[in-house]
């Protein structure tokens, strides 16, 4: 496993501070946008797109690059921001999002978007997609991994444990999914909802290696990546990453109420100086 620097961490909170800063003022702008879920993706998505991903923003289309699907597509903010600081396209273009034939519409297409490999927003069907992917990489001969991140309520969808069925049994090698495990969905918790524990155990009965981690702790994000690549041959992998809702913003951290909830231009002010301050 590739262990991982203390100058690297560094390096990869700054990038999560930094996406942090443009995920509220990209909804606060667009006056529209999903905060919450945003939040809680961002060790996850700088983890893939800054350290572990095949992936060259030069060349989006790249033939061998490993995939990436945001099944959850409402926490699309997060994502572009992403994608922006990696270099996809220009951070100016996040002005635009959701606008009227935009490229950045509010959950992510294919079609539109550097760098998105599958366009998402019904949820419950990112790891159908990924499954997909697989076998027409296997079918093409080629060699890549795909990621792709789930939210916790959408794990509630029965279309989901379909495909933890099928890719259990078929032992689909290179697949990755993780959970963001926020326990925090529209209307309230996960818990309260439709719980889904032992979530573990039932990745594991379906025939599923399994990782937990901090989701929003880098380090072990990144170690948990690196672990899942060492898995890969044998079984996919489910990545549960335990995340907080509306991470970095005090007055959204845990609150179902910034699940798609746009900040005013005080609260604006107040998040982006908690953002810059948190070394964490």
């Amino acid at each position: 496993m590739s262990k991982i620097t203390e100058s690297e961490v560094q390096e990869l909170k700054q990038i999560c501070r930094e996406i942090r800063k443009s995920i509220i003022n990209t909804i606060t702008d667009a006056g529209c946008g999903h905060p919450g879920g945003s939040l809680s993706e961002v060790e996850i998505l700088s983890a893939l797109y800054f350290r572990i991903m095949n992936i060259d923003p030069g060349n989006p289309a790249m033939e061998n690059r490993d995939r990436f699907v945001l099944s959850k597509g409402h926490s699309s903010p997060g994502y572009y921001c992403t994608l922006a600081n990696r270099g996809y396209f220009r951070e100016e273009k996040l002005a635009d999002f959701d606008a009227i034939d935009s490229m950045l519409q509010g959950h992510p297409c294919m079609i539109k978007t550097p760098g998105v490999d599958m366009s998402t927003g019904s949820l419950g069907q990112g790891l159908s997609a990924g499954i997909g992917m697989c076998l027409g990489r296997d079918k093409s001969g080629l060699d890549f991994n795909v990621y792709v991140l789930v939210g916790d309520g959408e794990m509630q969808e029965g279309q989901n444990w379909e495909a933890i069925m099928y890719a259990g049994f078929k032992k689909t090698k290179g697949l990755v999914g993780i959970v963001d495990y926020n326990k925090v969905q529209l209307t309230g918790t996960s818990t309260d909802i439709l719980c889904l524990d032992p979530l573990d155990d039932k990745f594991k009965a379906f025939g599923w290696q399994v990782i937990e981690c901090d989701g929003n702790d880098i380090e072990d994000v990144v170690n948990a990546f690196e672990k899942a690549k060492e898995l890969r041959e044998a079984s996919p992998v489910a990545i549960i990453a335990n995340s907080i809702k509306g991470k970095g913003v005090s007055f959204m951290e845990g609150k179902y109420q910034w699940h798609g909830q746009c900040p005013s231009e005080e609260q604006r002010q107040q998040a982006l100086a908690e953002i810059d301050s948190c070394r964490d």
